[in-house]
């Protein structure tokens, strides 16, 4: 993959911010610095970065897919209230023998996200 200065500015946005944001979230703050950046070129560079492996894709159920930076195996939450993906500590191990055990199927891979209530919007 060629060096496209569109690009790095998209994964220092994400990584930076440290949100799973959707496309026009990224789309909207990186306009900020570069503000004829397309939402196209956004959408065109957000694909070619989960192609390549750089980032992931994490679809939320009736809701825009996010971008996540963090690369390491791990699961999400999705708060129904706020909105917000997070980080799920969930043991991809276990995670990992419980799909296994599914009869019929070969799992090549797997995206676990659990729709509730955060921690800020629990308390609440």
């Amino acid at each position: 993959m060629n060096y496209s200065w569109q690009r790095q500015l998209i994964i220092e946005t994400i990584q930076k911010t440290k949100e799973h944001m959707t496309a026009a979230q990224i789309y909207q703050l990186t306009r900020k610095s570069c503000p004829h950046l397309s939402l196209g070129t956004v959408y065109r560079n957000l694909n070619l970065l989960v192609e390549t492996g750089k980032l992931r894709r994490i679809g939320v159920p009736g809701e825009a897919d996010r971008f996540d930076w963090e690369l390491t195996e791990h699961q999400h939450l999705y708060c129904r209230q706020c909105k917000r993906v997070s980080n799920l500590p969930v043991s991809t191990e276990k995670l990992s023998e419980l799909v296994a055990s599914c009869p019929g199927i070969k799992a090549e891979s797997f995206n676990f996200i659990v729709t509730g209530l955060c921690e800020d919007c629990a308390g609440k």
